[in-house]
């Protein structure tokens, strides 16, 4: 008597059969990783990027005739604070300084690099900020 069973389903002839399942699982773990890594790398850009403008912008307020350092740094937290938060915000100094012949502002801020999510190592990223003293 005949077997029922069709030909295509004897494993014999197509070894392969069923693998579609474990290799799109596979693909799709690789992908997963590879567009969290692309994410990873533009919040990395996006944090050092707001740093950057948070010092300038509180460089520029220091150096207003009618403000102060502690003004320029508290400018520089705020902004820190508000965009990416206070764990990045922690370590900003004011410095008097020179830009050729001119007098200036520098702020520095110190902050971790976020490598995983926002966590990474601290100090990892160093930014400055200048602006010409307007006192002066």
């Amino acid at each position: 008597m005949p077997s029922t069973a069709s030909r295509a389903s004897d494993p014999r002839e197509h070894p392969d059969a069923g693998n579609a399942v474990a290799e799109y699982v596979m693909v799709l773990a690789l992908a997963l990783v590879l567009f969290g890594m692309v994410l990873q790398v533009g919040f990395a850009l996006h944090v050092r990027n707001t740093l950057i403008d948070a010092a300038a912008s509180g460089a520029r307020y220091a150096s207003l005739a009618d403000r102060t350092d502690a003004d320029g740094v508290e400018r520089t937290r705020g902004i820190i604070v508000d965009t990416v938060g206070g764990t990045y915000a922690q370590d900003v100094t004011v410095s008097r300084t020179s830009v050729g012949d001119l007098p200036a502002v520098e702020i520095r801020v110190v902050a971790p690099l976020p490598v995983v999510a926002t966590l990474g190592p601290p100090a990892a990223l160093e930014v400055s900020g200048h602006a010409v003293d307007m006192v002066s």
